[in-house]
């Protein structure tokens, strides 16, 4: 059987196609969200600590990272629509696990079985709509993944800070599963893909763990290097391992006969250069919108649901602005203009939530956020956009989902490595208020004693059940450090601003991969023909069967005799 295209679809039909991809990504979506307000209630109730915060986080997008070229690469081989029926499937056995957590330990493990399931639905939702629509129509549906993720970004805080403050923070997890069971029925019913052409499978598992290996020896060692030290045994094991790993991968895939990425992409100057643009913008995504929560929480007193509500602006921002510039791009057919402008935009809010102090003006706080989910949603989806009208039809997989997995390890490198300087930080801070802070305490009584224990403990307690005079100075401190940590995005946005502006700005084609495949496949067909024809006419004209070209009538015989003779 060979790759065949189903006739062109409707809007109408598109839409049915693509809305259980899109309810199955705001599951996911919103698993990665709605613990953003409630993890420094979640942590303490498991008896964690800041490190067992950032990895709740860090889990669930490390293990995301490394699935989804795995997840791209099977798209390439295998039935899309039953590997991410699988891949959903997965996400929810993981949520279920999650709920029934008891300890931090027990909820970083299904985090990290979380983040494996959305992985696939990441990647293998962008390859199902490069099957079903072409990149220039692309760009409007784009932007309502571009709304699904302005949504969860919204909606996960606050559905997580209503949870917490209700029913308990348990249903955090378990909130997604019904949603996810719907998706499931819904794909089932209505997604129709053309039939992919029989080819032989063959995994590339040394690739595979070998790229598993250097990205979590890297991501464990930006996450405790503050407790290693830089120039610590640990850290010399770690990054070498990584170092090691990486060149091993390297080696292998180019040797492999399906590598898990083919380093031919990096061949691809949009590949390329649309990858370095990405991990800034993972950094923005997921490192600012995570410590986002714990800004409003620890500086400024907001209860979970109240910290995700102030979230809103920049949600906002990202959903306006990604659903505005879908349908500019499917319109006008012009993509780069917005890219560079989003990358501008996104940089500049970064500088500015960079200057947070426990007292700005929440209004500020508002523009500041409105400005970096603007950015975010101008360019996040169309940098996939613009590989996916470059890559070949048959690496369409791989080719969608490494972007997205550069972008996810620069979003987990970005939440480990601000959660390091935001620890440290908040370290120096409260050593260098030591003094004062002990004098507040100490005027306390037998409730300072608890406080202290938590401070000594690791524990930061929550900030708006202090005493006003430890409130104050512990709202400073984390004020302070979460504004030293937000610094990280400044360069790595400058440095996206510079990869959107390299950028070849190549036009948009108007036939989606299924009919770019079927292409393919009958120019094959066309050029084997071709071959065997020719290959037929040697054969006969060097038996002499029939006249040669240029030969003139009589001089077929003439021709025969004078070589029987």
């Amino acid at each position: 059987m060979t790759d065949a295209a189903l006739p062109r679809m409707t809007h109408r039909q598109v839409l049915e196609a693509i809305s259980g991809l899109l309810l199955a990504m705001f599951t996911s979506m919103m698993a990665n969200t709605i613990v953003g307000t409630s993890l420094p209630i979640i942590v303490p109730d498991l008896g964690g600590t800041q490190t067992h915060y950032t990895w709740v986080v860090t889990a669930a997008l490390l293990t995301t990272a490394i699935s989804t070229p795995i997840w791209g690469k099977l798209a390439d081989l295998t039935d899309r629509k039953a590997l991410i029926l699988v891949a959903l499937g997965f996400f929810l056995v993981a949520s279920a696990a999650a709920g029934f957590a008891q300890t931090p330990e027990v909820l970083i493990a299904a985090r990290a079985f979380q983040g494996i399931g959305a992985g696939g639905v990441a990647a293998l939702s962008q390859v199902i709509m490069a099957d079903i629509i072409s990149p220039r129509e692309r760009g409007r549906y784009m932007g309502l993944f571009g709304v699904v993720l302005g949504v969860s970004t919204v909606g996960g805080p606050i559905i997580g800070g209503l949870l917490t403050d209700t029913v308990g923070w348990h249903w955090n997890f378990f909130v997604g599963i019904p949603l996810g069971l719907i998706a499931f029925l819904v794909i089932v019913k209505t997604l129709k893909l053309a039939p992919r052409a029989n080819r032989r499978v063959t995994i590339d598992y040394v690739g595979i763990v070998l790229l598993s290996v250097a990205s979590s020896l890297l991501l464990i060692w930006v996450t405790n290097v503050k407790d290693y030290g830089w120039l610590s045994l640990e850290t010399a094991l770690m990054v070498g391992g990584a170092i090691l790993a990486t060149a091993l991968f390297i080696w292998v895939e180019t040797r492999a006969t399906e590598p898990v990425v083919p380093l031919s992409l990096f061949r691809n100057r949009t590949f390329t250069l649309s990858v370095l643009a990405s991990i800034s913008i993972g950094v923005a995504m997921f490192g600012t919108a995570v410590y986002l929560g714990q800004y409003f929480q620890m500086a400024r007193g907001f209860d979970p649901t109240g910290a995700g509500l102030m979230t809103i602006p920049m949600a906002a921002g990202l959903l306006i602005m990604s659903t505005l510039v879908g349908q500019l791009v499917t319109r006008y057919g012009a993509w780069k203009s917005y890219l560079v402008v989003g990358a501008v935009v996104m940089t500049l809010g970064n500088v500015l939530l960079a200057t947070l102090t426990h007292d700005t003006p929440l209004v500020l706080v508002g523009v500041y956020m409105f400005l970096l989910g603007a950015g975010m949603g101008m360019t996040m989806q169309n940098l996939v956009l613009v590989v996916q009208n470059t890559a070949k039809p048959e690496e369409m997989g791989v080719a969608s989902s490494g972007v997205n997995f550069f972008r996810t390890i620069g979003g987990t490198a970005g939440v480990a490595v601000i959660g390091s300087v935001l620890a440290s930080s908040m370290a120096d801070q409260l050593a260098r208020r030591g003094h004062e802070l002990m004098d507040a305490i100490a005027g306390l009584g037998p409730r300072g004693a608890r406080i202290a224990e938590l401070f000594a403990s690791g524990t930061m307690p929550i900030a708006r059940e202090l005493p006003e005079s430890v409130r104050v100075i512990v709202e400073e401190v984390a004020a302070t450090s979460i504004a030293h940590a937000f610094l990280i995005g400044v360069p790595l946005g400058i440095l996206s601003l510079i990869a959107i502006c390299f950028l070849p700005n190549i036009p948009l084609g108007r036939k989606n991969n299924a009919e770019r495949l079927q292409e393919r496949e009958a120019a094959k067909l066309t050029e084997a023909e071709e071959a065997l024809g020719r290959a037929g006419a040697v054969s006969v004209a060097a038996t002499g069967a029939i006249p040669l070209v240029g030969e003139a009538p009589g001089q077929e015989d003439t021709a025969r005799e004078g070589r029987e003779g």
